[in-house]
């Protein structure tokens, strides 16, 4: 029995995918309503294992989606959407040629439009599957809001995006669920634990308005399209969890607010509102008001499977997470004009401290800088004419850094114009073995209480020394060694804890051994004690400093290669190649042209050498 002959390339892997142009004829649709529905519908291109038999054995470069994948837009109700508004161009360019400009006004009425309501829910089923792609979506959103009316995307993009991005913000301050904050050289990192998930976004600076020119802006546009949707739906869920209302409302306007029967209602497009709301400086009102009464406690149950070790273990975090909550509760902030008022209003709002600022620089301030309640004010220039006493004058990295450490940080490490600390990725987490650097050493001593300056625990020297005591040359000028030490002492104090409970009591010789140690650690410390006391004795010598000379022509060319070489990091891949390039070729000329006047030098030398010898052999 002899069956149909099978043709090659007609079956397996090959009849699975289809190449980019043939999706494009299938669907009747020119490439950049292609790539807009495929954004849309989150279809993405695929990589095929063997390309040459996808490809009926060709070499050639192909761009190649799943066929079901495009099966699967053949009934999408965008596509005829995407074909009325061909055929409404047409005509409205017809009409704008007759000079018809009723028939130009009918038709701008009724302008094909579409929603994408049907795609959001059908690529996130739950809304648990929202939150976790909610990443992406915060970050273009907080991009498109910070850009300027150029006429590279349209004002009603951008003032979609800025009046989403701030309802976000302002649930995030509800609801208390900012966890870490970074500040890059990109922007500012956020980390928010939104109904148990994690959700990271960054944000860009407000200086930042040096945006790309060869970015393709039609393609963000349309993931932006996207994703207002997508952050519209979210908000909205996300205030009905919190019982706030939506579109948000300002605690207070909500009972100023004229009944729908007069004729007005809320309107979220007015200006001034928007930027009460930006201000992130007055609490949302509710749609019901929280009562006392109504806050009850909930009882806790242990997890099925759980031992009790687990459950203190948990229920300590969840202390720890409450108070993190609450860090700076009772704090009144005041932010001087030249510091970054809405990063630092957000991040003190989100974790129960009051802000204000001068009524001159945005709309929004509760109290004025004379308020003699104001605990700290966040100044960043180095001098200052006035100082009001029991007010602390800090630097804006104390905020971030304290809410990173999960604690109010020492405050003389950040007064105005002192040299700041290090400020450490909250997202790096050091695993076994891994380098620490000094000051994550420093503040894990802090964390533990530690503070370096203080006393130590009784140890194997038998009493509480200082630091300054033990270690007179290193003082407070190098903490991270003394916090190393620290840490070490410490260790052993814990390991020799732990032995005298497993062994019990000690025998004899142990304890004399003790003893002699003891001994001699003391006549260590009174030798340390007495050296100290001769240095102090000793007279103080001064010597002459000696004046450091710029080299400016040095400087500069330091300064014109390090442009050059973040100009040759930010080249575009093809760019750097053909750079590199380049530049081999130079340099191989360069490496010939020495070799060729080494030669030179060498034939002249020896040119040079024989006419000595013939002179020489004349006389």
């Amino acid at each position: 029995m002899g069956g149909l002959e099978k043709k090659k390339y007609e079956r397996g892997s090959a009849t699975n995918y289809i190449t980019r142009n043939k999706a494009r004829k299938k669907l009747q649709l020119s490439l950049p309503d292609f790539r807009r529905l495929c954004i849309l519908k989150g279809i993405y291109p695929h990589e095929p294992r063997h390309k040459k038999k996808v490809n009926k054995g060709s070499t050639a470069a192909r761009t190649f989606y799943l066929l079901k994948d495009i099966k699967f837009l053949l009934h999408e109700p965008i596509v005829n959407k995407f074909r009325e508004y061909k055929v409404f161009v047409r005509k409205l360019r017809k009409a704008y040629g007759k000079s018809e400009w009723n028939t130009v006004e009918r038709l701008k009425e009724n302008k094909p439009c579409y929603r994408l309501d049907h795609v959001v829910k059908e690529r996130y089923p739950t809304f648990v599957d929202a939150l976790r792609d909610l990443d992406d979506a915060l970050s273009m959103c907080f991009l498109f809001a910070t850009f300027p009316r150029t006429g590279k995307c349209h004002v009603q993009t951008i003032q979609l995006c800025r009046r989403l991005t701030v309802e976000f913000l302002n649930y995030i301050i509800a609801s208390r669920s900012l966890r870490k904050v970074f500040l890059s050289i990109k922007g500012i990192y956020y980390q928010a634990e939104v109904m148990g998930q994690l959700v990271t976004w960054i944000t860009p600076y407000a200086f930042s308005h040096n945006h790309p020119t060869d970015v393709d802006y039609r393609v963000m546009a349309t993931f932006t399209e996207f994703y207002t949707t997508l952050l519209g739906f979210v908000n909205f869920r996300l205030y009905q969890s919190l019982n706030l209302h939506y579109p948000p409302k300002i605690e207070g306007q909500a009972l100023l607010d004229l009944k729908p029967e007069e004729g007005e209602t809320y309107a979220m497009d007015s200006e001034s509102y928007m930027e009460k709301l930006s201000a992130l400086s007055a609490s949302l009102a509710r749609v019901v008001a929280a009562s006392p009464d109504d806050e009850v406690e909930v009882d806790e149950f242990p997890l099925e499977g759980e031992s009790a070790e687990q459950e203190e273990v948990r229920r300590k975090e969840q202390e720890e997470l409450e108070k993190h909550k609450k860090l700076f509760a009772g704090l009144r902030f005041f932010l001087n004009r030249e510091v970054p008022r809405e990063p630092l209003a957000f991040v003190i709002r989100c974790f129960g401290g009051e802000v204000s600022w001068d009524k001159s620089v945005c709309i929004g301030a509760t109290y004025d800088m004379s308020d003699p309640s104001i605990t700290h004010q966040i100044v960043d220039r180095p001098g200052l004419e006035k100082q009001v006493i029991g007010r602390c004058y800090l630097q804006p990295q104390w905020v971030f850094d304290s809410v990173n450490a999960k604690m109010c940080l020492p405050v003389a490490d950040y007064f105005p114009g002192v040299m700041l600390p290090p400020h450490l990725s909250p997202f790096v987490s050091e695993k076994e073995g891994d380098y620490i650097p000094p000051e994550k050493l420093k503040l894990l001593a802090l964390q533990r209480g530690n503070e370096p300056g203080t006393r130590w625990p009784p140890c194997s020297l038998g009493r509480g020394w200082s630091y300054a005591d033990v270690f007179p040359a290193l003082g407070r000028r190098q903490p991270e060694i003394i916090t190393q030490l620290f840490l070490l002492f410490s260790v052993e104090e814990s390991e020799e804890e732990e032995e005298e409970e497993e062994e019990g009591e000690e025998d004899k010789e142990d304890s004399e051994e003790a003893e002699d140690s003891d001994q001699e650690d003391e006549e260590k410390l009174k030798k340390m004690e007495t050296q100290r006391s001769q240095n102090k004795q000793l007279p103080v010598k001064i010597t002459a400093g000696k004046l450091l000379k710029e080299d400016k022509q040095r400087l500069a060319q330091e300064q014109q290669n390090e442009e050059k070489r973040l100009a040759i990091m930010m080249m575009k891949k093809r760019e750097k190649y053909l750079y590199q390039k380049i530049m081999f070729g130079k340099k191989r000329k360069i490496r010939e042209a020495n070799k060729l006047a080494e030669k030179r030098k060498a034939h002249d030398a020896a040119v040079k050498l024989e006419k000595k010898s013939k002179k020489a052999r004349r006389a």
